[in-house]
């Protein structure tokens, strides 16, 4: 399964966070030398997250600080996708916020305006929030039973942080369905439209570009659907019997980013 001959075919890469360049505080395995060669050599490659909190200049500076080379274009949040899918379809709409200063900036710079009132929200957008208290809960419960709609940026129940796996965004997105009977409709992995987005920006097509995640379920079942290759590493969340268990499952499958940096970066590769 990690033959080097297809891999080094690829000429883009799309990677996750959490669980596959860091934890927690902690720089992964090869994370900072995989990345920094890829810019070297030439090689597109971007960061994408289903994290919602954080704006992207802030995540690029955490990176920088970790020792690998990125900018915020680099970056793509599912705070920026779901901010661009929703200003493209309610230009200037009132949005009723569950989540941190990534997807309330990242919807104010789209031009949708942002509301505290849920007789007047157009819209719920509900992210990842430490800060969440039943009082906001209860504002995007009462706001979607007026009929506003109801978007998630990530479905992630859980986030791996340095002492185990914590409550992410699904968690609270879960609290709003279950108190309103709405499904949220989701923009970020595993949903195809963050990867097209995310392509679009990187500039590969899909079948030689690969997108490099810890979940099964997110990174590599939502990297197939939009027509991805999909590597899996096992430094986050998912294990290699839930990688295997997948039908079909990812093209590759790696310990950690050392050993796909080895397997690219090999004798046989060839400048692009």
């Amino acid at each position: 399964m990690n033959e080097g001959r297809g891999l080094r075919d690829l000429r883009g890469f799309i990677f996750d966070m959490d669980g596959v360049i860091y934890r927690g505080n902690r720089v992964l395995p090869g994370a900072a030398e995989f990345v920094n060669q890829l810019r070297r050599a030439g090689v597109p490659y971007l960061f994408l997250t289903n994290n919602s909190t954080t704006p992207a200049g802030k995540v690029a500076e955490r990176l920088v600080g970790m020792g690998i080379e990125a900018t915020a274009p680099d970056v793509i949040t599912s705070a920026e996708a779901t901010a661009a899918v929703l200003a493209a379809e309610m230009p200037g709409g009132r949005a009723l916020v569950v989540g941190e200063a990534g997807i309330r900036e990242a919807l104010v710079d789209a031009g949708l305006t942002l509301t505290d009132d849920h007789r007047a929200a157009d819209v719920v957008v509900v992210g990842m929030d430490r800060q969440c208290t039943y009082a906001r809960l209860r504002a995007a419960a009462l706001a979607i039973r007026r009929g506003a709609q109801f978007v998630a940026t990530n479905p992630d129940r859980s986030f791996p942080a340095e002492d185990g796996l914590v409550p992410g965004a699904g968690a609270l997105v879960g609290a709003v369905e279950i108190a309103t009977d709405v499904r949220a409709r989701v923009v970020g992995k595993p949903e195809p439209e963050i990867f097209r987005y995310a392509l679009r920006h990187l500039g590969v097509a899909a079948a030689q570009t690969a997108v490099i995640g810890d979940r099964p379920e997110t990174d590599v079942q939502g990297g197939q659907r939009a027509g991805l290759r999909t590597i899996a590493v096992l430094t986050g969340v998912g294990t290699a019997e839930d990688f295997a268990a997948l039908q079909p499952p990812p093209d590759w499958i790696f310990e950690n980013l050392t050993e796909l940096h080895r397997a690219y970066f090999d004798e046989g590769w060839h400048a692009l």
